[in-house]
């Protein structure tokens, strides 16, 4: 049985939009590494190879309390955010009830709730990675192409972390260490908004990058 919400298409049909949802799979565990966007890719591949060819899928790394050694704690709040066209909906939902091998690390798949993605002024993505530009400001522009070629209006940011820094991230890929960056888009329209949760910018979107989630202190 699907735990679900109304799936509402209007929003999309009238804007010319195709349309997403967001699964949500609970998640049981005790302990999963920090980084483990790739991981957690593999592993959503070993149970369906299928998703490896799905550019239009975009995977967000699970949530828990980091215990300040490489490791997250897992907590009743974690889950496992996935986001697809409707039609792939099947795809990913095989993925209620089966066992996850993160490495040593063994995690138990619920049954996912569906959500329709929402609008809000202001989206932030934890990483986002463009090859090439591992700079500031150069990464910013390319930012801002990127949301040009999709004709989104809209400004974007790289936060600062408690100590006024920017916010540099980092992800493991295999041997590789990718360089990243906080991100924040603000001043977007409802259409805007959607379109940029659904195709997100930069790469590594299967890895947890670029997946935009609406600001605590935006609009909806």
């Amino acid at each position: 049985m699907v735990a679900s919400v109304g799936l509402s298409m209007s929003r999309c049909a009238s804007s010319g939009l195709e349309p997403f949802v967001e699964l949500c799979f609970p998640v049981r565990g005790k302990y999963l590494p920090a980084d483990h966007g790739y991981a957690l890719f593999a592993a959503c591949v070993h149970l369906n190879p299928e998703i490896r060819q799905q550019d239009t899928l975009s995977i967000l790394t699970i949530p828990g309390f980091p215990d300040k050694q490489g490791k997250i704690i897992l907590t009743e709040q974690s889950c496992l955010r996935i986001r697809v066209p409707i039609p792939l909906i099947p795809l990913v939902y095989k993925f209620a009830g089966k066992s996850m091998h993160l490495g040593v690390h063994e995690i138990q798949i619920g049954i996912p709730e569906i959500f329709t993605l929402k609008p809000a002024d202001k989206l932030n993505s934890r990483i986002v990675v463009i090859k090439g530009y591992s700079e500031p400001e150069s990464f910013l522009k390319a930012a801002q192409r990127q949301l040009n070629e999709l004709e989104i209006s809209a400004q974007v940011s790289i936060p600062k972390d408690r100590r006024g820094e920017l916010c540099r991230k980092t992800i493991k890929v295999k041997r590789y260490t990718v360089v990243g960056f906080t991100t924040e888009v603000c001043g977007l329209n409802e259409e805007d908004s959607l379109k940029l949760q659904q195709w997100g910018i930069g790469g590594k979107r299967h890895l947890g990058c670029g997946y935009f989630i609406p600001s605590r202190r935006g609009k909806n």
